[in-house]
């Protein structure tokens, strides 16, 4: 199992006491910083750390972010089978755009078994989109369903001070993620090859979806998980379901509230792990970040207590759509 991560901090942890005095594992504050990495597991334990970072850097100040990742084959009924990875290249921004400024969507191409990076593809650029807020960014999940890999992808509307972001859904044949001529967009009345990609969720006040969302398909059923609008999104990952990838999607519906470790943290971008799942259950994974004014002072509190900037997992159960 290939696990993938985004900004991840390397170097040793220490076991607690830390130099505080609290009893949390921590790492020296001059611990590197890449912007991805990727950890192979095998039987349920840690097997090896690929060289970071996976994915080289495409230009200064700039960088690739690893969204969903799928197996699939090399080309429509091939054979040989490849890992195709979605990357968000985002660049270095001002206030408001502390976590980057969205440019494109890109999808690698890994060789298996041994995992090498074959070739890095940009499928939907962004850049000549004035706006940054209405930059949109596909990978943030996928599903497939007979023929086709249907990806989905929001834009940062949330960076810009709006309650919430809008979510867009693109489809490409199973095995042609790596081909931009592959690539369809829903416009709102059909599938496109222009890449003019139209909502098929938010409306900018009650419903809507974080940066980074997840689908999940349960029977005939889609299911959404994202971060609520507004303030509740700091703490309450929320749901929308849908009978087609291009809605109308229905919600917010059932909410809960993961758990939390003490302290200015908040929780973002709840992931459907669908290869751990069991019949209807589903295991979702989640990111908690500490919230401060400046990026140095989060580091330090991240440094003290490394357990704050790992996933966490909470198993559920689906059932019918509330009446």
């Amino acid at each position: 199992m290939l696990w993938l991560f985004s900004d991840t901090y390397l170097g040793r942890v220490y076991a607690p006491p830390n130099p505080v005095g609290e009893s949390y594992a921590w790492r020296d504050t001059a611990a590197p910083l890449v912007r991805n990495s990727a950890v192979v597991m095998r039987g349920g334990h840690p097997h090896l750390t690929l060289p970071a970072p996976l994915f080289p850097d495409p230009a200064p100040n700039a960088w690739r972010w690893p969204v969903a990742a799928r197996v699939e084959p090399r080309s429509p009924g091939s054979a040989e089978s490849v890992v195709r990875v979605l990357l968000w290249t985002r660049t270095a921004g001002p206030y408001p755009w502390i976590y980057g400024v969205p440019a494109a969507t890109e999808v690698a191409t890994l060789s298996l078994p041994d995992l090498r990076v074959e070739s890095i593809v940009r499928v939907f650029g962004q850049e000549l989109v004035q706006d940054p807020s209405q930059r949109v960014q596909f990978g943030t999940s996928s599903v497939v369903v007979g023929d086709w890999t249907y990806v989905f992808g929001g834009n940062d509307a949330q960076a810009a001070a709006r309650p919430t972001s809008s979510a867009y859904v693109a489809r490409v044949p199973v095995g042609r993620l790596g081909e931009p001529g592959a690539w369809e967009f829903w416009d709102g009345s059909a599938w496109t090859a222009r890449a003019g990609p139209r909502p098929v969720l938010g409306d900018g006040q009650r419903t809507g979806v974080g940066s980074a969302f997840s689908v999940v398909r349960d029977g005939g059923t889609y299911v959404l998980f994202t971060m609520a609008a507004g303030s509740r999104g700091l703490t309450t990952v929320t749901s929308y379901w849908a009978c087609s990838p291009a809605g109308p999607w229905h919600g917010p519906t059932r909410s809960f509230s993961p758990p939390l470790p003490p302290g200015q943290v908040a929780a973002y971008n709840p992931q459907v792990q669908p290869e751990l799942g069991d019949g209807d259950r589903v295991v979702l994974s989640y990111d908690v970040n500490w919230l401060d004014a400046t990026a140095t002072s989060a580091a330090l509190n991240l440094s003290r207590n490394v357990s704050l900037y790992r996933p966490r997992f909470v198993t559920l159960r689906l059932g019918p759509p509330p009446r």
